[in-house]
Parts: structure tokens; C-alpha cells; sequence
């Protein structure tokens, strides 16, 4: 068969569909009454065709993306045995948050199978005594692991250092050194600026120009060619936009690698935003995090980890934690999300959002490496201006109702109370000590909203 099935069919321009279009639109303005202006500084047109993509940005994807459980390590003994059943109930990586140096490795980590299973570490402290227990533990086993250091991330979040600037850069340093047991040992922690209310071209280039940082620092040590870090992203409300956003990060860290002429792979893992979870109507949590952890599938991830739907109020639980995973359960096993690499490739939409996300990034990180890189700017506290500035837009958005959150800011239930549902404080605590640098604090849109929500309730 030579004739194309679709001959008789002509091609239809974008300039001809535009035509039409404000044809049936009588008079009234394009612009205004169908294009969408976004907080994120993307004009949303009504159709997109091959024309609005000029360069398709091809990224690499995993083959497979994998379930993830976090569990806080309170007692190793106890996280084992609850690392073990979740396992059996379909978890494939553990990321395993460290409180202490007196946690045992061994016995957290007793019976589980390392040829399988994904493990990430993330500590509460920054110690060289801890690396090397875990560097002779994981000597000549056969695993996969992810060690969580980010010692500016923790400037970014504290204000602080762990010791102080120079103590920092050497233990790291002796960890980068002695790091080839691990399949990494950097990790870019980018979920707080989203978190934040960071702009999307924002949180990419405040990545971006994150990891430089550290490029910078390691690229005369041993080792340099092996570095690959790992980023944890938060993925947001805005399915399309968040698919682009994943994609977008993919393709800036491989051509700022390619700068380094170091490998241009980088692992990523995601999680749902705080900032759109809600007190009440919390049950709407849940299909807010299925979108969010679609987005995140399809954005290409390696590793999702799904927040349960009452994180921000409750204390872990067995019902909560079990939801989540079933969620991802449900879209690997039953929505065969997992099926195909890539899967939004070659659609309009997302590859135009991809390349100007993308490029509005690149003119953002430009800006900060002209002002002397991500460090210095936030020890003058040009980008906690910058994140504000963005979420009180994005803030009086949700205060004047256009920016919708369901249940708390618009079909509210009076009949709803949370007053004696409290385990956690829901809240931005805040917590008057000194500083080096403003902290970049996190904070949820509808925290007002709800403080005085809770306070009419204590009055009846």
C-alpha cells in the first residue's frame, strides 16, 4: 500500500486555525478571552500544533520508575520490621530518614534485599564517622544507594550550616572522595523552593544553579568524572505544566553537565507538593496527590514517593501510609504507567511548555551566575526575595478565590471541624533563633484560611 491513509485530508495551518477561530469569536479579542496568562510566565494558547515546537528537546527517560516508602528511623529494630512489610506489599526503594549517628545500620537494614531494592539515606546531622559505617557496611555488597547530602540545601532551609562553612566543605569533600560504594552522593533538594511558591522557571534554575555550586567545587577533585547527583523535586498542581517542568530539568542538567564533560545523567526523585494540601476537606488530598504523582510518572522520574493524604495534621499511620502506596500501586499495576518510557514525548503542548520553561530557566540561572552564583545570592537574600515575591502573588491569587483550592477556599463545608484531629501542628512554626542567611521558609496557601477557621471553632 503506497497512498497515505490521510491524503485527501489538507493540512491546516496554525495561521488558518487562528483565523477560525476569531471568526466564530465575533469581534471579541483573542488574546483576552482565550489565552491564559499564568503565574508562572507562560501564555497558554487555545491549540497547539508542530509549529510551536521548533527544536524538540529529547530527554532521557527511565525504562521503569519505582515505588518509594519514607520512614523516619526512630528505632532501627522497629523501622526494619516495618521496612520488611512493605516490601511485601508491593514498595520497591526505602528512603530511610537518620535522626542520629546512633542508629544501626546493620540492623535497619537487616534482611532486606539490597540486589533489589533502592535505598536512600537522608540524615538529620552531617557526620564523616556515620559515611564511613556506611561506606565498610556496603563494601562489596551488591546495591543500590542513594546517600542524601546537601549541605547547602540545609543552608537554604536553616539558615545555617551544620558546623560552619569550612568543616562542611571538608567532610564533604572526604565523602566525595571516598564515595565509589554509592551510586551518589550529592543530592540538590529542590522540593523547598518549590514549597515555597517558587515560580516553575524559578525552582529549575534555582536547581540548577544549586548543583553549579557544587560542579564548581568538585571539578579539581578526585573523582569529579563520576559525580552525578540527585535531585529531589516537589511536583505541583498543574498537571501539564509539572510533566514539562520534569523534562525541562532532565534537559538543563545534562547540557550543564556536558559543560563539565561529565556524565549528563542525573536521578531524580519526586514527591507531591506541601504547598496545596489542605486541613480541611482533607480526603481532596488524595486526588491531588494521584494528579501530582502522575505528573511526576510522566515527567520521567526515577523514584516517586507519595505524602499520605493527612501528612500535614497526623502523626504516620498504617492507614494513611497504605492509601498512598496504593495510589501508586494503582497507576503501575493497573494503569500500566509503567508500560512505556517517555510517554508524553512528541505531544505539542508539553514540548513547547518544555522549551520555554527551559529557556526562561537558563536567563534566570545566567542572572545568577553573573551575580556571583546560587551562594552569594543567598547570603544576600536575592533569592528569598525573588521566592516571595512569587508566592505572594500566587498567594493573594488563592485569597481573592481565583487560584481555587476545593473545600477550603471555595464549596467549604461549614460542618467540617478539625479542632480535636490535630496529632501534628500544621503550621509554619516559628522558631526565633540566629542566623547566617534568612531561611527559605515553606509555607501552605491556605495556612491563614484555616488558623482562623480553627479559631471560630474553639469560640463555639
Amino acid at each position: 500500500m503506497t497512498e497515505s491513509l490521510f491524503q485527501e485530508f489538507e493540512e491546516v495551518s496554525a495561521k488558518q486555525w487562528k483565523q477560525k477561530i476569531q471568526f466564530d469569536l465575533k469581534g471579541a479579542d483573542y488574546n483576552e478571552k482565550l489565552v491564559y496568562k499564568s503565574l508562572d510566565g507562560i501564555n497558554i494558547k487555545p491549540f497547539y500544533n508542530a509549529e510551536d515546537v521548533v527544536d524538540s528537546i529529547k530527554t532521557p527517560s527511565p525504562k521503569n520508575w519505582n515505588i518509594c516508602e519514607r520512614l523516619y528511623v526512630a528505632s532501627a529494630e522497629k523501622t526494619n520490621i516495618r521496612a520488611l512489610e512493605v516490601l511485601g506489599k508491593g514498595t520497591e526503594s526505602l528512603w530511610f530518614i537518620i535522626p542520629n549517628e546512633e542508629i544501626s545500620i546493620e540492623g535497619l537494614l537487616k534482611g532486606i534485599d539490597l540486589k533489589k531494592t533502592i535505598i536512600y539515606f537522608s540524615f538529620n546531622f552531617f557526620s564523616e564517622s556515620y559515611f564511613k559505617r556506611l561506606r565498610e557496611f556496603f563494601n562489596e555488597k551488591k546495591h543500590q544507594v542513594f546517600l542524601q547530602f546537601d549541605i547547602i540545601g540545609n543552608l537554604a532551609r536553616s539558615g545555617n550550616w551544620y558546623h560552619n562553612l569550612k568543616k562542611d566543605h571538608e567532610i564533604l569533600d572526604v565523602i566525595f572522595t571516598n564515595s565509589n560504594a554509592f551510586n551518589s552522593v550529592i543530592s540538590v533538594d529542590a522540593t523547598l523552593y518549590q514549597n515555597a511558591g517558587a515560580t516553575i522557571p524559578q525552582q529549575l534554575a534555582y536547581a540548577l544553579a544549586h548543583v553549579n555550586e557544587y560542579l564548581n567545587h568538585f571539578q579539581e577533585k578526585p573523582n569529579f568524572e563520576k559525580f552525578q547527583p540527585h535531585f529531589l523535586i516537589s511536583s505541583g498542581p498543574n498537571y501539564f505544566f509539572e510533566i514539562a517542568k520534569i523534562k525541562a530539568l532532565r534537559w538543563l542538567y545534562a547540557t550543564l553537565a556536558s559543560k563539565y564533560k561529565i556524565s549528563e545523567s542525573c536521578h531524580i526523585l519526586a514527591q507531591p507538593t506541601k504547598r496545596n494540601k489542605t486541613l480541611y476537606d482533607f480526603n481532596v488530598n488524595l486526588l491531588r496527590t494521584t494528579t501530582e504523582s502522575m505528573s511526576a510518572v510522566l515527567g520521567g522520574v526515577d523514584t516517586v514517593y507519595n505524602m499520605p493524604y493527612d501528612t500535614i495534621y497526623h502523626k504516620n499511620n498504617e492507614f494513611g501510609d497504605r492509601i498512598a502506596r496504593n495510589q501508586l500501586l494503582v497507576m503501575k499495576h493497573e494503569a500500566y504507567l509503567d508500560k512505556v518510557a517517555n510517554a508524553a514525548e512528541g505531544a505539542y503542548y508539553i514540548e513547547s511548555l518544555t522549551q520555554q520553561f527551559a529557556e526562561m530557566a537558563l536567563d534566570i540561572f545566567k542572572e545568577i551566575e553573573k551575580g556571583d552564583g546560587f551562594l552569594k545570592q543567598l547570603k544576600e537574600g536575592v533569592i528569598q526575595r525573588k521566592i516571595k515575591e512569587s508566592a505572594k502573588k500566587e498567594q493573594e491569587q488563592f485569597d481573592k478565590g481565583e487560584l481555587v483550592l476545593i473545600g477550603t477556599n471555595k464549596f467549604e463545608n461549614p460542618q467540617d471541624k478539625m479542632k480535636d484531629e490535630l496529632e501534628l501542628y500544621p503550621f509554619l512554626k516559628q522558631n526565633p533563633r540566629k542566623t547566617l542567611i534568612e531561611p527559605i521558609l515553606e509555607r501552605r496557601l491556605s495556612e491563614q484560611l484555616e488558623q482562623e477557621r480553627l479559631k471560630q471553632e474553639k469560640a463555639d
